[in-house]
């Protein structure tokens, strides 16, 4: 049996819900098994979780690769065992730190970046989650992880001086754990800082304002109107230039197989060569989206400039 839907979801994850959760509470919801998450957010954290449906779930591993946005606020003065507040506090500090000292405290953590992953998260070492020792009490060493920070903007300041809060704005890759950021930003002040609230505001193409809740999915579905919402596999890469393959080889298409660039429909006139073409239009390597001629998706294909062919990079056309 097909799977009901297909595609991509971009979930607003309530605070309380584990990432895992959402996923359950989304099977059950629509009934269908064949349902992953693109990255992890903690318990406490909100915002941006997009879940991958029946044939999207061949993106789950790319999706994961994208880059990511996110609001914190941050308390300094404070160091916590998990990084944020709902840790157990490990020491407390006096707080002496003026706005330029902030701005340039947070603006040396732009660009590569070596993090060590903190004790409370899902990495695992020697065949144990790093959160599963942290519990029994233990701390491992770990290896520093390149990641790389866009851009970070502080949002607010306003609170500093009183309650040693600031919220910024953090543009990252994959991989950043948020949480240690804000840890090494009180690191770098001397005064220790721990995460007070996090919110994932884009990964990829999908944004905030797009995202529904589950109670949201679930009335969608009631009035049947929850397709309106799901994004075909193809939304994440619209940056790819579109090819439509001419019907008589439609065959090849449907079942996996390459096909040539004379297979394509093309403006060009016919006394264009296959292998004139190819050179001029396409690159080694150079990947685009691929649809039949009535406008059926069928996935990424990259052109191979040794065999002038087309390959399946990853196929999403299921026989109804």
């Amino acid at each position: 049996m097909s799977n009901k839907y297909n595609g991509l979801i971009n979930i607003y994850k309530e605070p309380g819900f584990t990432s895992n959760d959402v996923v359950a509470k989304l099977r059950g919801i629509l009934k269908q098994k064949k349902i992953g998450h693109t990255g992890t957010l903690d318990p406490d954290a909100v915002g941006v979780l997009v879940v991958c449906l029946g044939t999207g779930t061949r993106l789950v591993e790319m999706l994961t690769d994208h880059d990511k946005e996110y609001i914190a606020v941050v308390r300094l003065g404070v160091v916590t065992d998990t990084q944020d507040m709902s840790g157990k506090i490990l020491s407390e500090s006096r707080v002496n730190v003026s706005r330029d000292e902030l701005h340039e405290a947070v603006q040396a953590f732009c660009g590569d970046y070596d993090q060590i992953p903190p004790m409370y998260s899902a990495i695992k070492q020697n065949g144990k989650k790093l959160y599963e020792l942290a519990r029994q009490g233990l701390e491992v060493e770990r290896k520093p992880r390149r990641i790389h920070i866009e851009a970070i903007k502080i949002l607010d300041d306003s609170h500093l001086d009183d309650e040693h809060l600031f919220t910024m704005e953090v543009k990252c890759s994959k991989g950043t754990y948020i949480r240690t950021l804000c840890n090494d930003i009180g690191d770098r002040l001397g005064c220790g800082a721990a995460m007070q609230h996090l919110t994932r505001t884009c990964v990829g193409a999908f944004h905030l304002e797009d995202a529904v809740t589950l109670s949201q999915v679930e009335k969608m579905r009631d009035e049947g109107t929850l397709c309106d919402i799901i994004r075909s596999p193809e939304y994440i890469f619209k940056d790819l230039d579109p090819l439509h393959v001419r019907d008589d080889f439609r065959v090849l298409l449907e079942n996996g197989n390459s096909f040539r660039p004379d297979n394509v429909l093309c403006e060009d006139p016919e006394s264009v060569s296959d292998k004139e073409y190819a050179k001029e239009m396409f690159k080694d390597r150079d990947a685009f989206r691929v649809y039949s001629q009535d406008g059926t998706f069928f996935g990424i294909y990259r052109y191979d400039g040794r065999t002038r062919r087309f390959n399946v990079d990853k196929f999403f056309y299921e026989k109804e």
